[in-house]
Order: C-alpha cells, then structure tokens, then sequence
C-alpha cells in the first residue's frame, strides 16, 4: 500500500522539478501577476551570490551547475557561470558579492525555477565544500564518503557525486557511485561479524567470497579491544590483509588518537607495518587534524560531508530591459567575474570593463563566469566527475584550509 498521496516516497520527479512544482507559491503568484498584466516578457538578469560561507569557511566549491543547466535547459534563457568544481570566495578582493551564476531571459518565463536552481546549488556545493575541506587536511591519505545513510535516499547520488567532486577518494552507494563514475567502496558492518557470531570466521567468510580486487579491510572493534582484534585480523589473513578498520564511537570515551597509536605500535611490532589504519566515526573537518597526527592512514567519513551545512545562495535581479537595478544591500548591473590564476583573488567589474591585474602577484586576472546557456541551449561541455575532481584538487594545492 503506497503512501495517502499515492506514492512509494515523498520525493519529486524529475519533470515535477523541470515544471516548478517545487518552487515557492509566490513564484507561482508573481508569474500570474505577470501574464495578466501582459509582463511576462520583461527581460531581466539575475545573479547568484551568497552574502558569507558557513562557519567563516574562506572559500567553498561551486557544484550543482550541471544539474541547473539540465532544469534551465529548454526555457529561454542565456545563462553565464562559473565552471562546476571551481573555488570562489562569497566576496571579492573590494568586498563585492561574487556572482557564481547570472541568468538573463525573460522573468515571467523562468520565475518558477528560482526555487530549485537555487537548492541545486546550494546543498551539493556545501557537501563538495565540506568535502574539499577534509581532503585538504587529510593530504593524501584516504578517504571513503559513507554519509548517505544519514540523508534521505533520494539524494544519494547528489551527495556522492558531489563528495567524490569534492575530493574523496570512493563512496559507499551503489547509485552514487554509478553518478560519480567510479566503483563502489566499503569495508565490512559490524553486523556481518555479530551474525557469524565469531570475528574470524567472518573475516575469513570476507576474504573468500569477494573478488581480489576488493581490499581486505578488516573492522577491528566489535567485541574486543581495537589492539587484540586488530592483531587477530593480521594473524588470520596473513599477508592478505590491507588495513583495519577502527570504527570507535564517542560513547565508548576513548581517545581515538591514542587508540590509533597503540594500534600501529603493535602490528608494526608484530611485523605488520604494511596493514593500514582506517579510522571512521564522527570525523569532521576539525578533529581530522589529530587523527592524522596520530597516523591513520585513512577515513572513512560520514555525516559532516552528507550533511554539510548548505551555501546561502540567493538570487536577485540586478537587470531590467537593459537598465541596472537592484534590492537594497545588493550591486545593480551585470558583472564580470576575474580571478588570479595563482592565488585564486576574484575582483568583481562591471561588464565590459578592462582585465584587471591581482594586486598581490602582479598578474593579469582570468575572466571565469563563462558562457554556459544560449536561449535554453547548453553551449558548453559537461565534463566528468573525475575531471572536475582533479580541477578541484589542482586549486586546493593554491589555498590553504
């Protein structure tokens, strides 16, 4: 028996989306204001910006610009970006609002999309942000996104696609990982060793059934201490062995750092050096830090990516017929977007103005809002997960956390 409103879930489908069934009402309104008064074809431009990134982050990744184009795709509309993956700050080098998008068209024939172009950009850009953050400070060292299972499952893909943009190195779902181009990656739950009753048995159960090309990755804190399971694990599939999981929670009031110490003391002791310590459970952005001190050698982490807090995107007209206009608080007119190529400053300009040069490398300043849209057409190339990823990296080598 399906839910009262005759579905499986509470989600919308890709064409109640398209046809702005998910936008606010007074969208809706405003559109029939519009065409009454025969105003629908005003022409106006309109820009995305955000005022200040969450929790004082001195820059965020841009994602969610394929999905927008594919809801703006077929309206007609002009559309200017920033490329998907690229690294802005909310203000410029002058304390100007950047601009990571500007849409021109017609109001009365788009207004109903503000609402989810918006939440496209805004929630998988917290995730790719959060998830950049982390791959920044853990270096190149592993890392696995497990977070889905915290998020409503229709937003896997997004948030896996926009983890591995970010900068993990695999995720956990099956979908997400279809999304992000790559395969699938996990370790073991603690529930396949409490089945087989005995954490032996289910290592070995692991290590005979799954193809070698999956690692051996054994978890290491079900019903002994982390150091005795771990050193059985390395005893029980003797050099077949790649890592050990260390899953400890909060609730068991143990220094996770010094669990990690102790851990690699013991198996490099037993000759064990090569197996690998990967550490998961309430890791976040800023206690990653000393784990990685400690000497993990990967994370799998969870929640701070799934559930990273979104980038208060807004969108405002700052363009009518041609004349520069805008709300109170906002700048009027379309804009240029210039960013230093080394350092990665943004000076936002009027249009048309000249290339600037950065202030602080002397360098000329490359134009970054691009072409992306011309009259509901997508004029530009989608490129894959894995080459926005190695975009996002290439500029985090530029930034520091």
């Amino acid at each position: 028996m399906g839910l009262p409103w005759g579905r499986r879930f509470y989600i919308a489908t890709d064409e109640e989306i398209k046809t702005g069934l998910t936008t606010d009402i007074y969208f809706e309104r405003t559109r029939m204001i519009l065409e009454r008064y025969r105003m629908s074809d005003i022409r106006v431009a309109m820009e995305v910006t955000c005022g200040k990134l969450p929790r004082g982050w001195p820059w965020a990744i841009l994602c969610g610009v394929e999905e927008a184009l594919k809801l703006l795709e077929g309206y007609p509309v002009d559309v200017y970006g920033l490329r998907e993956g690229t690294l802005f700050t909310s203000n410029d080098i002058k304390g100007v609002r950047v601009p990571v998008m500007r849409v021109e068209g017609s109001y009365g024939r788009f207004c109903l999309l503000e609402t989810p172009l918006l939440g496209l950009l805004c929630q998988s850009t917290g995730v790719a942000t959060m998830a950049a953050r982390i791959r920044k400070k853990a270096g190149d060292r592993t890392i696995l996104g497990f977070g889905i299972r915290r998020m409503h499952p229709a937003l896997a893909p997004m948030i896996d696609r926009a983890s591995y943009i970010g900068g993990v190195d695999g995720v956990s779902s099956i979908i997400g990982a279809e999304a992000a181009g790559i395969k699938p990656t996990g370790t073991m739950p603690h529930a396949l060793i409490i089945v087989f009753g005995d954490q032996v048995k289910a290592w070995k159960a692991f290590d005979e059934t799954l193809p070698q090309d999956v690692p051996r990755i054994a978890l290491v804190d079900t019903f002994y201490d982390e150091k005795v399971e771990a050193l059985m694990a390395a005893e029980a599939l003797d050099g077949r062995l790649t890592g050990v999981r260390l899953d400890t929670p909060g609730s068991r009031k143990g220094d996770f750092g010094e669990i990690i110490r102790e851990v690699r003391w013991e198996l490099n002791l037993r000759g064990y050096r090569d197996v690998k310590i990967i550490v998961s459970g309430g890791i976040d952005d800023e206690n990653i830090d000393e784990l990685v001190e400690a000497g993990a050698d990967g994370f799998g982490v969870g929640t701070s990516i799934s559930n990273a807090p979104t980038v208060d995107f807004a969108m405002d007209i700052v363009e009518v017929e041609g004349k520069p206009i805008a709300k109170r608080g906002k700048f009027s007119g379309r804009k240029d977007v210039w960013r230093c190529p080394e350092c990665l400053r943004i000076d936002v300009e009027p249009v048309g103005s000249s290339r600037p040069s950065c202030p602080s490398c002397g360098i000329s300043m490359k134009s970054i809002l691009e072409p992306l849209m011309k009259d509901g057409k997508i004029v530009t190339d989608l490129p894959q997960p894995s080459e926005i990823r190695s975009y996002v990296l290439q500029q985090l080598s530029k930034v520091c956390i």
